[in-house]
């Protein structure tokens, strides 16, 4: 594949300016949702090969969420897109200053396994409603999901337009060795360091959305049946491989059991008895994050489920007590249907065990306690998160999502996706019907002063 060749024909294609027109942009991102609706079906079943993803989650999590944002895009674009007026210094008198948005040009998205269909397309839709020209690189973990996803791409866009790339590192590093105006990568940080580094060769900017141990706080005023209901929802949605999911757990020691024990009621009432058998409860990607995964339970510890399927790739929602910032499991991300629960006496105690994994990409505290609630808000750093809730932050198309520190750097979403791929130029135009000399030498005693009550 000469991947070269397809950035060179997408920058012929940027440079032509038609993607600069917002009626252009408005056809292409109606095109793409027409697609999406003919092709729902394939796109769901695809969905359920890679990861087992019933139809009503795969819509909910995924290609529903991908249609808001195009219809998000469509109703607002006119405006994001729109040159602003902003105030003029006196000092240069007279003119006129403005923030003209315009696209960066050729971008690279590079997208994960888990979300394979949402994190591919919503920065797309990004990325387009801004104006520019778009490379995707979908995960070959995903497999199923990335043929159709190609099909999609080559079925409603010329290929100088919007070009799908599969593959796996081979073609990933191909991609990252081109010169791209802007590249969007969402995965691991690992992986993501490497594309920092690639970028840094051509002084690309980069948006990184990472992951990170999301903690889940549970006081002793919470509302403790609701917030285990809450905790299972965002723990089991995509059996866990979400990157937003509840990572771990930090109880007050004396709501500990009472939880647990609704969270062991609630969970059958979500996935049955015997989940390694429901029709509705999806597989780990593949046998080597299953094997990661069996490799961080520890049999001592586990007070809930702990079965597995090899040959499926199911592990059943398993729930870990007792456990200690020294154990396997809190020294990586979990991404999985695994839950270690540990406590705390008192609620000052609860942000160095934070701090033993910083910077998370959620944070989800459930208290009914006002002021603690603000008080972490505003000193624990994080991405995003909710108060007596998991994940739902991210199903908005009015606030950016995004990561902070090793969680990622960057956030999208509605405009904050539009404001991700422009750059905003800052224009003053300047009237030739006056010239004030005063910025021009010689300098005197009496132009400094005045210049200093300018500028003061």
């Amino acid at each position: 594949m000469d991947i070269k060749g397809i950035i060179e024909s997408q920058r012929e294609y940027f440079n032509t300016g038609i993607t600069m027109d917002l009626a252009f942009r408005r056809v292409m991102l109606k095109r793409l949702r027409q697609k999406m609706k003919d092709m729902e079906e394939e796109i769901l079943n695809a969905l359920y090969q890679d990861l087992g993803k019933n139809k009503t989650e795969a819509y909910m999590s995924e290609v529903g969420m991908v249609y808001s944002e195009i219809d998000f895009m469509l109703k607002n674009i006119k405006r994001f897109s729109k040159t602003k007026r902003v105030l003029t210094p006196l000092v240069q008198f007279k003119a006129k200053s403005y923030r003209i948005p315009c696209p960066y040009g050729v971008v690279l998205i590079m997208s994960p396994w888990n979300y394979p269909f949402m994190l591919t397309l919503t920065p797309l839709i990004d990325a387009l409603a801004s104006g520019n020209t778009a490379v995707l690189k979908p995960s070959d973990y995903s497999h199923h999901t990335s043929l159709v996803i190609e099909k999609l791409i080559h079925e409603t866009f010329p290929s100088p337009y919007v070009h799908a790339v599969l593959g796996g590192r081979a073609e990933n590093q191909d991609l990252l060795n081109q010169n791209f105006d802007y590249i969007f990568f969402t995965g691991g940080k690992t992986v993501g360091r490497l594309v920092m580094e690639k970028a840094s060769a051509h002084l690309t900017p980069v948006t990184l959305e990472l992951g990170g141990k999301s903690p889940c706080i549970v006081d002793e005023t919470a509302h403790i049946s609701l917030t285990a209901k809450r905790i299972a929802f965002g723990k089991l949605i995509n059996v866990g491989q979400t990157c937003i999911a509840p990572d771990y757990i930090l109880v007050h020691e004396s709501v500990h059991d009472a939880l647990v024990e609704e969270l062991k009621k609630i969970i059958p009432t979500f996935v049955g008895n015997d989940p390694i058998h429901h029709d509705h409860y999806g597989h780990i990607i593949n046998q080597k994050h299953f094997d990661r995964l069996m490799g961080l339970l520890d049999p001592k510890k586990i007070v809930f489920g702990g079965e597995s399927d090899l040959s499926t790739l199911k592990i059943s929602p398993t729930i870990m007590t007792r456990v200690t910032l020294e154990d396997p499991i809190m020294q990586e991300e979990i991404f999985g249907p695994i839950l270690p629960i540990l406590t705390f006496q008192k609620i000052e105690d609860v942000v160095p065990m934070i701090e033993a994994n910083s910077h998370p990409l959620a944070f989800y505290y459930f208290t009914t306690n006002k002021v603690r609630a603000t008080n972490f808000l505003t000193h624990i750093p994080f991405g995003g998160g909710c108060i007596n809730d998991t994940i739902v932050h991210i199903a908005t198309n009015h606030m950016g999502f995004g990561g902070v520190g090793d969680s990622g750097m960057g956030e999208y979403h509605g405009k904050y996706g539009f404001d991700t791929f422009t750059h905003t130029k800052s224009v003053l135009i300047k009237s030739n019907a006056i010239d004030i000399s005063l910025r021009y030498p010689p300098y005197h005693d009496k132009k400094d002063q005045i210049i200093r009550r300018f500028l003061k």
